[in-house]
Formats: C-alpha cells, structure tokens, sequence
C-alpha cells in the first residue's frame, strides 16, 4: 500500500488525471515522484502479494494486501491465498486511460444487442465486477538491414513472339518495426488479447511500482522466445507490402511488371532480426462469469476502450426466441 505523505490515507492510481490520488485529503502526486524506500534503490525486481485462486491455480499481483473474493480468469466465488514475493520488474508499462465507469457503459452497450445472453450478464451486480488488471506483454522491436535483390519481368507482344524482359532490382533495405506486442499470459485467452488489440506502444511509460497502485496485475509465465517467429513474420509482411508498392517508381507502368519473386523468397532476402525484447504492462479492464462449468469473459482495451467479450447463451431465451 501507498500512503498519502499528508494524511496516511492510501493512494491509487487516478484515471482521469493520471497521477496518485489521495480519497480523504485529494493529494495528487506523480507516480515517479512518491516511491516507497525499497522501490527508490533501482534493482530488478520489486515487492508485491500474490494471490493464488484455488480452483483454477490463476495468479494475480498487487500492491495492496487484500484482493476481493473473486477470481478473474474462473469467475469462482472463493478466499484467494496470497503470499508476499518478489516480482521481476517489468521495462514498460501503459497506464490506465479508459475508467471503470466508461467500461460499464460500453459493456452496457454491448449487452443490448445479446438478446439471447443470460440475465445474469446484465445484472448490475455483476457488471460492477470489472477489475482491472495490468496484463504482460512481450514487446519485440524488429530490424532488417542489408542488401536485398528482386527480379521483375516485363511481356510484350511484337509479330507473332512475345518477348520477356527480365530485370534485377537491388537496394539496401534498412528497416525498423518497434512495438510489436503478444501477450505473456497463459491465463489470458489468445483469441481475447488478439481481439481488443492494439495496444498503442509508443505511449509506454518507463515502469514504476506505484502505477500498479489500486489495480491488480498477471504474472509473465510464457517464455520471451515464444512469438518471435510471429514478430518477424508481421514485419516482413509489411516489408514486402512496401516493396511491392513502390519498387516501380511510375505507377501507370506498374501494372505491366511482373515481380518473378514469391512473397516467401523476398521475405527470406530481408534478414530479419529481433533486436530487442522488452516485458510491458497492458492495462486490461476483465469481467468473468461462471456458471456451473462454463466460464464467460468480456474483456476492454484499458487503452482504447475496444471491447471483446464470449458470452454464454440463454437456451431457454433461444427457445423462446
């Protein structure tokens, strides 16, 4: 817990104006200027309580020392054990920007259209239910340089033969992608993350505990190697996408070249490279809802407010629909 310098109160993370905010005597601080004393030693790694569901084994973090009796990731009603660990320090993190209450009106939104879902969704009780929670992320910033050759071929008609220009194209390519972003969760479904993507990377802030103040966070559990193959492949698309466009300078012409080359052999020639990896902190808005074995989520871009949500259906609404 962070306390008010002015009054002991606890502090957390305030949305709208992006800074620590006191509830009983509004002080505002920013979040790099107040720390803890063992957070002002700058090491790798920080103090936190964990809390582990007993149903499903999903872990969540946080700064404060009680978590509310819910898991996100089984919507199981249950006493979460926790125990205080130490914690890899992450290289980035992406505030807050969207607040609970404007989650529980796109939510809101949404749910006017499941006319099939289960009442229970719509119930204000569990709509109220959001949590938000700084998801990891792998972040791979992606280079290709050196130099790179393509063969084109031009066809013309002259008598009764058809001739066949072939060209040669060199360059050197000198190409950087920064912010290429998959989720480092286990316990975040893929198909979700992927759904309220993307996150905008190049608004990170440079990691600091007292970001995570009033907000719980998941633990990194999938290995940093794991989508660089993904990473590189999103970056020579791009790359031969731009190559194809603008390789032939006078576009009324374009349309009579030929690019002899397959899209997989000019990629090979781009010699990509994962230059960096950083780990980050996404922040998701995560509601979840279980009944009996099925398990439901809707989850927000905390970011954008982009909203993606697996719900349940109603049989006996199907039916009567």
């Amino acid at each position: 817990m962070y306390e008010c310098p002015n009054c002991g109160g606890n502090l957390r993370f305030d949305i709208p104006t992006q800074s620590l905010f006191c509830d009983y005597c509004h002080t505002q601080l920013n979040p790099y200027s107040y720390q803890k004393d063992h957070d002002a030693v700058e090491t790798s790694t920080y103090d936190v309580n964990i809390f582990t569901c007993p149903q499903c084994g999903g872990e969540i973090l946080s700064t404060e020392n009680a978590a509310t009796g819910f898991c996100s990731f089984c919507g199981a009603s249950t006493i979460l054990d926790s125990r205080i660990a130490r914690e890899k320090r992450p290289d980035y993190i992406v505030p807050f920007q969207i607040t609970k209450e404007d989650c529980k009106k796109a939510y809101g939104k949404m749910m006017r259209h499941a006319i099939f879902a289960p009442k229970e969704l719509k119930d204000p009780r569990n709509v109220d239910n959001f949590r938000g929670i700084y998801m990891p992320y792998w972040v791979y910033h992606v280079t290709q340089k050196g130099m790179s050759g393509f063969r084109f071929s031009r066809s013309h008609r002259k008598g009764d033969y058809i001739y066949t220009d072939n060209y040669e194209l060199s360059g050197y390519n000198n190409s950087s992608y920064k912010g290429l972003s998959f989720d480092a969760s286990s316990s975040f479904d893929d198909t979700l993350s992927q759904a309220i993507a993307p996150f905008d990377a190049k608004n990170m802030n440079t990691f600091t505990p007292s970001f995570l103040s009033g907000f719980y966070a998941d633990t990194a559990d999938v290995p940093k190697n794991t989508y660089e193959y993904d990473a590189k492949s999103i970056a020579e698309d791009a790359s031969v996408d731009y190559i194809k466009n603008s390789v032939i300078p006078d576009s009324k012409e374009a349309h009579r070249y030929n690019l002899d080359d397959s899209d997989s052999q000019i990629a090979s020639h781009l010699d990509s490279h994962i230059e960096e990896t950083d780990c980050a902190m996404f922040p998701v808005w995560f509601l979840s809802y279980r009944k009996k074995d099925r398990v439901a989520y809707a989850t927000i871009n905390g970011q954008t407010g982009k909203i993606a949500a697996d719900l349940p259906v109603s049989i006996g609404k199907f039916i009567t629909g």
